[in-house]
């Protein structure tokens, strides 16, 4: 395959990632009521908590309302629609400019915050031990990479991986765990963003990663100086 081909492959799945993103959920009652279908009358399937992420999906007949895709802490898929009143798009923030990108290393900063992601290619024969496979039907699949679930690669293998996420915030150092990237492969580091809530003082990470079926939405959440979480998502 070469590389205008994957560019264009690459480019293509993009546009599909442009119209939706992650978002936070804001309601002054803790939680918000995820229906069933785009109206105030509909079945509530679930709730959702506020401050939790969401991946948010526009909706063209009822632009009052958004689709979201959420994995609770029962690792449960949750899909519904909640009011746009209801949530805050992560990009809504201020974003930290990136000022260098190489292919191996991109690097964002402003006033306070300054992040660094470094990637590398994937040496696949010294790591092949660590993974695993399932068999679905007729198939069997490398689905599994010291114990958690491959993202970005449909099976395939993986040409990049995460070599390290550090930021530091108003002069603390913080760097993503090991265990939160090791897991995330074929990394587009060129479409990576950096978001700043100065008020709570929350830095958002995100990036889509992965081509074609493997590709994949991620985002990593620091808090006060602290790592909080990761969203991983198949945004289609």
């Amino acid at each position: 395959m070469n590389q205008k081909y994957l560019l264009l492959l690459l480019l293509l799945t993009v546009s599909d990632f442009t119209y939706a993103q992650f978002a936070k959920i804001i309601d002054k009652d803790g939680y918000v009521n995820v229906r069933k279908e785009a109206s105030i009358k509909s079945e509530v399937v679930s709730k959702i908590n506020a401050e939790e992420i969401v991946y948010a999906f526009p909706d063209e007949e009822f632009p009052n309302w958004v689709s979201v895709d959420y994995i609770n802490r029962h690792n449960e898929s949750i899909y519904g629609h909640v009011h746009h009143s209801r949530i805050k798009l992560i990009e809504s923030y201020p974003q930290i400019p990136n000022i260098s990108f190489n292919g191996s290393v991109a690097k964002f900063v402003s006033k306070d915050v300054t992040v660094e992601i470094i990637s590398e290619k994937f040496d696949y024969q010294k790591n092949k031990r660590y993974f695993s496979s399932t068999k679905y039907g007729d198939y069997t699949i490398e689905d599994k990479f010291k114990g958690q679930q491959v993202w970005g690669t449909d099976g395939t293998i993986p040409n990049s991986h995460y070599i390290a996420i550090k930021a530091t915030i108003k002069g603390k150092s913080i760097q993503i765990p090991e265990k939160e990237i090791e897991n995330l492969f074929n990394v587009n580091s060129e479409f990576a963003s950096c978001y700043y809530d100065n008020l709570n003082d929350i830095l958002y990470i995100t990036s889509v990663n992965g081509d074609g079926a493997g590709g994949y939405a991620v985002l990593f959440k620091i808090e006060k100086g602290v790592y909080k979480s990761r969203v991983v998502t198949m945004p289609f």
